[in-house]
């Protein structure tokens, strides 16, 4: 793991039950975790004690010393921070919404009775709300393989976590697609269960009735594990559902046999032969040759035709589909009232605190709040016509296999366009919640520049095992092992900014932040030697913090990393009367930071005991 060398689960766990040290596999994660900070500290959010990290590997010792075997005894994971973890606090990427919950989530609960060690919480598109990864004041975690692209989203720093070899698996949301473009982008296993498989209890809803808990694994058998793990009712869930009797505790790593997708038949191959080594042949669906569309990426196009030569080669025989009922569905998810729904998961906070959403991330959720009700059941109307128009595609084929993402951008070009890039990645994920589908995302190779390029099984819902199966014949044809070195580029040298006002995540100038990829290093206070005041006639407004001494109290700041040239640049539009300073922090840590020349006071009024700038202009509304 020193060398980020990415884990098995199934290794480890196996290791740990015959008795290898858990506490050396825990403390090896946690060495690797601090040695990739120097690459991408983006990755995490928050990063366990390490005295916290080893209590859970030593009480995973004394149970297998008591005579437990555990099925993932020892094996180091991270959690996506928008799932809780009880006593830590979940942010969903926006500190202002963070809370701490006295509980667990239930697939969190599960994973620990079983063994697993939890290393930390990891970044992600705020709110589950993207699929580039960009859309965090934690900064944007990036793909191990080249920086200079995107990791995908929203579950990135879940993705990286795994791919740089820093866990063996990571607990993921998936929506649109959030569980499965990382997993393209960064060469991953990504397992979107059927909806309500896994519980969703204790995460911060995206869509509520559409949402998924998903994990990211370095190889199959990994994924199947965690999904026997995790596959169970939950009572204390509204949408977890009890799977049809069949469709559990099939092995991953058995030949499909006999077994069949959920919901559709057994067929045998064209060709007349069973697939091989006697395996019976199955059909799987393409799209139309006008529908498979790469954006003018020819290098995926290559790719996702090789991949479904190999899927052939595995025993199954190509059939085009019309995927137009579903290219017409996935549109829903964000020009259909589902938008409506993402705008319930936060409309407490969009009312209250407008200004700590992401600002592309406010644009979405704001939109919801004109979807009336007529629209929501004509949405509805709409949704089952498009289920009713893909059903035949059970009737021909028992899985679709389609490209993950069309192509991958440069993250300076995300935050240049990020609404429409964004779209483009989920063309052919958005509509697979919608449709009540399983789906299962797998590796096709690398483009030149390095990214990964996947390809996704889908089938109907409770498919999952099939899928497993269908994709360890794939991966027959294409060993997983084929992977470009890791982009190890040490982080430039950065200069951190304590901000205090409109520079906030979520303020009117947070994007002059984001823009020169400043990464939130915390969510802090100064030392009790200030005075905030929200200075006259500025636009927007601004505040001004002017250092007193005695007397002086602790102010709400954000601290954010730029490296050396953004900050010059940054520095060179502050306007007066404000300025660039040093500002110290409660824990006695200095750090630059906004202050004020004393001409900043005119007319300006002393906010100070509201304790912050957030607080005063919810005191505005």
């Amino acid at each position: 793991m020193s060398d980020f060398q990415r884990l098995s689960v199934v290794a480890i766990a196996d290791a740990v039950n015959a008795g290898a040290s858990a506490i050396a596999i825990a403390q090896a994660a946690l060495d690797a975790a601090a040695a990739y900070d120097l690459i991408q500290p983006q990755v995490w959010i928050l990063r366990l004690p390490t005295e916290t990290v080893l209590a859970q590997a030593r009480a995973v010792e004394a149970r297998i010393a008591a005579g437990e075997s555990l099925p993932l005894a020892g094996v180091p994971f991270a959690v996506k921070d928008n799932i809780d973890v009880g006593g830590l606090p979940t942010s969903a990427a926006c500190p202002a919404f963070a809370y701490a919950p006295d509980r667990s989530a239930t697939v969190v609960e599960r994973l620990v009775a079983a063994g697993a060690v939890l290393i930390g919480k990891t970044n992600l598109d705020q709110f589950a709300t993207g699929l580039v990864g960009a859309r965090s004041p934690y900064g944007a975690p990036l793909c191990v393989f080249n920086q200079d692209y995107v990791s995908g989203g929203s579950s990135s720093g879940s993705a990286v976590a795994v791919a740089a070899g820093l866990v063996a698996f990571s607990l993921g949301t998936d929506t649109a697609g959030s569980g499965r473009v990382p997993a393209a982008f960064n060469h991953l296993i990504g397992l979107k269960p059927s909806k309500g498989r896994w519980s969703t209890r204790g995460v911060v809803p995206a869509c509520r009735s559409l949402d998924c808990v998903s994990v990211f694994t370095a190889d199959l058998a990994g994924a199947a594990l965690v999904d026997e793990v995790l596959t169970a009712f939950d009572v204390g869930d509204d949408y977890s559902r009890r799977a049809p009797a069949g469709t559990l505790g099939r092995s991953a790593t058995a030949p499909p046999g006999g077994e069949h997708l959920a919901g559709a038949q057994p067929r045998s191959s064209p060709s007349g032969g069973g697939g091989p080594e006697g395996r019976r042949g199955f059909a799987f669906g393409v799209p139309k040759q006008d529908q498979r569309l790469f954006m003018g990426d020819e290098q995926s196009a290559a790719l996702y035709a090789a991949a479904i030569a190999r899927f052939t080669a595995a025993g199954g025989a190509p059939i085009e589909i019309d995927i137009a009922p579903l290219l017409d569905c996935a549109k829903l998810l964000y020009s259909g009232p589902w938008v409506a729904e993402r705008t319930a998961a936060v409309e407490g906070l969009l009312r209250d605190k407008p200004g700590a959403i992401h600002p592309t991330v406010r644009t979405i959720v704001q939109g919801g709040l004109s979807v009336s009700g007529v629209e929501t059941f004509n949405g509805l109307y709409a949704l089952e016509a498009h289920r009713r128009a893909a059903e035949p595609i059970w009737d021909a084929v028992e899985v679709l296999l389609l490209p993950t993402a069309p192509t991958v951008y440069r993250l300076k070009e995300v935050l240049a366009e990020p609404i429409a890039l964004n779209a483009n990645l989920g063309l052919y994920t958005n509509f697979v919640n919608l449709l009540d589908m399983s789906a299962l995302a797998v590796p096709a190779g690398f483009r030149e520049n390095g990214t990964g390029f996947g390809v996704t099984l889908i089938g109907p819902a409770f498919a999952d095992r099939a899928l497993l199966a269908l994709a360890e014949r794939y991966l027959e044809t294409f060993p997983m092992a084929d992977t470009p070195p890791l982009d190890l580029t040490l982080r430039k040298p950065g200069v951190k900014l304590a901000v205090v006002g409109a520079h906030l995540a979520g303020m009117p100038l947070h994007w002059q932040l984001t823009s020169r990829e400043a990464r939130l290093v915390s969510a802090t206070r100064t030392a009790q030697a200030y005075r905030l005041y929200a200075m006259a006639e500025t636009t927007p407004p601004k505040p001004a913090l002017i250092h007193v001494g005695n007397g002086g109290s602790s102010i709400l700041v954000e601290v954010y990393e730029l490296d050396f040239e953004a900050f010059g640049s940054f520095v060179a539009e502050v306007p007066a009367p404000l300025a660039i300073g040093t500002v110290t922090l409660e824990d006695g840590t200095s750090v630059k930071g906004f202050v004020a020349e004393p001409r900043a006071l005119n007319g300006a009024t002393d906010i100070t005991e509201l304790g912050g700038w957030r607080a005063y202009i919810a005191s505005l509304a």
